[in-house]
């Protein structure tokens, strides 16, 4: 990968994020930080397919990182995770791969449908439970936190 071919998806992963933090009446202050959680989500995806990781687990670990970055943001700020971490996620969701499913399907060829929404439905999936594994460790945290 080039130094211009990651600048660019750098660049285009925070426009990304942060458009559909406009789009999501996201409060101005906010919308910069809703870009930064999309681009950290989209680079450690990037960096771990680069590292030879199986795309589903780099979703889930990149899904991991912008949970985890969302809750800081929203503690520092005071915000509502949901904010960050839906534009957060923006960047991974595999619309691309459901769209190559259904024009697929269009074209009579349910083999190739049927593996591709698959893919689709497991690499969404990873996106959900990245979140959740987030979650349980935030509250894993606090509650040894409480205890101390």
């Amino acid at each position: 990968m080039t130094l211009l071919t990651i600048v660019e998806q750098v660049a285009t992963s925070f426009v990304a994020a942060a458009g559909f933090a406009v789009l999501f009446n996201v409060p101005a202050r906010n919308i910069a930080y809703c870009g930064i959680a999309g681009m950290a989500s989209w680079m450690a995806y990037r960096l771990l397919l680069e590292g030879g990781a199986d795309p589903i687990a780099a979703t889930l670990a990149a899904s991991f990182v912008v949970s985890v970055l969302s809750q800081l943001f929203a503690r520092t700020f005071r915000t509502p995770v949901i904010v960050f971490l839906i534009s957060g996620i923006v960047p991974l969701v595999p619309g691309g791969v459901a769209y190559d499913a259904m024009r697929n399907v269009v074209e009579h060829q349910y083999d190739l449908a049927v593996q591709l929404a698959f893919e689709a439905f497991m690499l969404s999936g990873s996106i959900a439970f990245g979140i959740l594994f987030s979650e349980v460790f935030n509250q894993v945290i606090r509650r040894l936190r409480t205890r101390s």
